[in-house]
Formats: structure tokens, sequence, C-alpha cells
């Protein structure tokens, strides 16, 4: 064998499952205690690694979402008079234990989502401690932070979070209500229960005030009973287009406050300057991170016409030697897609990009018998007009076009219906401020890709939803300024 066809072989460094205790069955989190749906009802959650059952879950309907709008109405009041240093105290609190705790965390969530350990161990779980302390320092500056003197929170906050990024969302969606003074109904995916479930327990570690956070575990009518509820104030959703769209007419004609972080076909820029090895890196991490399963995945890359043939050579090389299986192995690159229902929908659009003519490569890697598994693919010979250059994936697939101006790449970039994420390759500075600022994408990464920071804002335009999440910005969502004496709000 010569030297530069032979590759290392790495042999397994499994990650210890038995670190994590998951009880055979979980209740409904509702007013600080754990309790049985009002209806008897329970689902099992599964790891889509092996399929195999990793516990039973309560499953809410109609009168849970009741009982738990209620008990986050009966805390708001207390909760949201204490001082906001009071606040930051458990919310600080909670950051640290989510640390002590974050190896714990990080089996589980590979466990319960599929995606290799080394993305939970590395990003998820340092990223969900960092929202804490970050949005911990907010609450007694609440005054400062543009929304006028001494803001008010809004009340009772129903979020409803997906399964890709499951402890990530929440903490998106948690820690600034939190901050702000609101109280919390929480329903994580179906798919993915468990983390939820486990921050309820280090809600209770933490001494939080029953009540303030209540997590309700169940399917898609317990998150419409939550959107429709009379007494939540405030939506927050991070999901699916079309999902997005019906809680947008749920709520018309409401005054409940909404932010919706929805679909996204983040389109990544190569230009000829870039350096093609960095590019590379940056174009793997863009769509294969997670299985491609990011809403902001850069899963269309645009590169210019001169560099396509030595930037495709060198990102097929890089992506045979991406490792998929066993994502409790620290060496996993590629882990499971996390459902049946997830592998059907990326399985029937690659179909049609082979059906409408777009040239396929699938890296050679051997898929496991069990779980559900699809190897990490590109398609070149793709057009604006080829479905899947238009229609979110949400997989490990990555539509190659290509462009030979800068006007040309920004019109392509911008020719989709989504608008959360960009990336741009280039070696210019000039180049990248000129680009970056015609791009009508939330969030433009600069020679890096999916990188986030609690301090940054993240958020979209079109149908990639509206509103931010993050930052200073995110704390607009669950804050209205203060009313005068005298007026009315």
């Amino acid at each position: 064998m010569t030297m530069d066809k032979q590759t290392f072989e790495y042999a397994p460094a499994p990650e210890s499952r038995s670190i994590v205790d998951i009880a055979p069955s979980y209740g409904l989190f509702i007013d600080g205690e754990f309790t049985e749906a009002a209806d008897g009802k329970v689902f099992k959650t599964v790891s889509p690694s092996s399929e195999e059952v990793l516990s039973e879950v309560a499953q809410a309907g109609a009168a849970d979402v009741d009982r738990a709008v209620q008990a986050a109405r009966k805390a708001f009041g207390k909760w949201s008079a204490l001082p906001g240093s009071e606040r930051g105290k458990y919310l600080f609190r909670i950051a640290r234990i989510i640390q002590e705790r974050s190896r714990e965390l990080a089996v589980l969530e590979t466990l319960d989502n599929g995606k290799p350990i080394k993305e939970t161990r590395d990003a998820d779980l340092p990223l969900v401690a960092a929202h804490f302390f970050y949005y911990a320092g907010w609450a007694d500056k609440l005054d400062h932070a543009g929304y006028g003197p001494n803001p008010r929170p809004l009340g009772v906050a129903g979020q409803v979070i997906p399964w890709n990024f499951p402890l990530l969302m929440l903490a998106w969606k948690i820690a600034p209500a939190l901050a702000a003074g609101n109280t919390v109904v929480l329903k994580p995916a179906e798919t993915t229960p468990l983390s939820a479930l486990f921050f309820a327990d280090i809600c209770r570690q933490a001494g939080l005030p029953k009540g303030v956070v209540n997590i309700l575990t169940g399917y898609g009518d317990a998150g419409a009973a939550l959107v429709e509820h009379p007494d939540v104030d405030k939506v927050a959703f991070t999901g699916s287009t079309a999902v997005g769209k019906a809680i947008a007419r749920q709520i018309a004609g409401t005054d409940k406050k909404v932010t919706l972080e929805l679909g996204g076909k983040g389109a990544n820029i190569v230009f000829d300057d870039a350096p093609i090895d960095q590019a590379v890196e940056g174009v793997v991490g863009g769509i294969f991170f997670n299985q491609g399963q990011v809403c902001c995945a850069g899963s269309r890359l645009l590169v210019q016409e001169s560099i396509q043939d030595e930037l495709l050579d060198s990102l097929k090389r890089r992506l045979s030697t991406l490792r998929l299986g066993d994502p409790l192995d620290k060496n996993t690159d590629i882990g499971a897609i996390n459902s049946a229902e997830q592998l059907a929908r990326i399985t029937e659009l690659t179909a049609t990009g082979e059906a409408e003519g777009a040239e396929r490569w699938s890296a050679p890697c051997e898929l496991p018998s069990s779980g559900y598994w699809f190897a990490p693919t590109l398609f070149t010979n793709v057009t604006q007009a080829h479905t899947i250059a238009r229609d979110e994936i949400f997989g490990p697939v990555l539509s190659v076009l290509t462009f030979r101006t800068p006007d040309e790449a920004v019109a392509k970039a911008n020719n989709s219906q989504y608008g959360l994420s960009a990336g741009i390759w280039t070696e210019k500075g000039s180049r990248i401020l000129a680009v970056a600022s015609k791009l009508r994408a939330g969030v433009v990464w600069a020679n890096t890709f999916n990188k986030f920071d609690p301090t940054s804002p993240f958020g979209g335009y079109k149908e990639s939803g509206f509103g931010r999440e993050g930052g200073r910005h995110g704390l607009e969502a669950y804050l209205a300024p203060s009313t005068p004496k005298g007026e009315r709000s």
C-alpha cells in the first residue's frame, strides 16, 4: 500500500454509558414535581443509532398544558418581583450545575439524539452553560439593555423546541426568559425529550422556585395547545417553516408576542482566492456537523468556476476520511439521523435530486445494520431550479453550484425563500465586507462556519422566521417597556 493511500485505523474509543442513569419512565414536570399525564398516556423514546427504547415518557394533553400554564402564572408574581440580582443567582447556579453534569448530559444527548459524543461534549454542552452564564449576567442590568428604564417581563412564555439541538435550544429559550423575569412552559420534541427532563431535575437541584420552569413532553397537539392557550403571553418556536406558519396563523389577532426561528438553505460561497484546505474544512463543518440537521447548515456550496474541480477533488478526499458509526465512540464524525421519519425525507429528496438530473456522489462508508443512517453525500450539476437547491433537506447532503462573479454569487445566494445564514471564503477583507452587506441572511460567517456565541444574536429573514435569539437582542422578545404611572399598558 502506497503512503498516500494509507490511512490510520482507529481503535474504538467509546464513552461510558454508565455515567448516565436513565429511568424506565418519566412524568411531566409541572409546578416543581414530576407527574403523570391527566389521561395516563405515554410514548417511547428510542436511540436513533440502535433503535433501542431508552425510556417511556408521559404524553401531555390539553389538560396538562392548562395545569402547567396555571403553575407558571401562579409563580410569575413572586419570580418577576425578585430583584434581578436574585434571579441571576439562580441562573448562575443552573449554569454551574450544567457544567458539573456536562459529561452525563453529553452522553444522554448523544443517546437520545444520535449526534456524535464529540459534538455534544465539545459544542452543545459548553454553549448551553455559556448561555445561562451570559443571561445570568443580564438579570440585574435590564435597565441597560436598550429597552427603556425598568422594562417589564411579559408573563408566561410558551416555548416549543426541535430535536436537532435539544438542550441548546432549551438554553436559548429558557435563559433569557428567566433573566427577564418571565416564567416558562417548554415542550421539547417528541423524539428527544430526555435532556429537557434532566434539566427539570437541574432546576430542582438549583432550588428554582416551583412553577418557574415547567416541562411538557408530548407531540404536536401539546405544542399547539400551548401556543393557543389564552394565558400564554409569549410564544417562542424553533422548527420547520410549515409549523411556524401555522403558529403565526394561530396567534394572529391576539396580543401574544412571538419569535419564530425556522428553516434555512444557507449558501457557503468560496471565491478563487480562498485557502482551499481551510475552505474544505469549513464546508464539511457547515453541512456535515450534526449530520446536516442544522437550520443554518451551509447546504448550498457556491464555488467560483475556476476552482471548482480543485475544490471538489479536495472535498471528496476529505469526505472519504470521515468516520460514520457509533455516536458514543469519540472517533465518530458522522452519527445517526434522528428518526426514521427524517431519514425517509432525506432519502426522498436525494432521489428527487437524481431524478431531476443532478449528479450524486456519496462517501464510501459502511452503514450499521440497525439505526437510521445516511452517508455524507454531495450533488454536482445542480441548477437553481433543482428541488435540492431550493428545499431544506435537513440531512448530510450538499448541493454544489458555481458562479463567475461576486454579483452572480450574491444573486444566487439570495435566490432562496430562506434567509438564515451564509458563509464567505476569501483572502480579501474588502470582498468579505462588500459581499456580506448584500447577503439577505441573518448570520454571515467569514472564513469560518457554524460558530456560535451567546453574546451574538441569531435569527433570519423571509421564511427563516423573525426575531433574534442570543445577545442583548435576545432579551427584547421577553420584555415590554415600562408603563408610566397613570397610563394603561
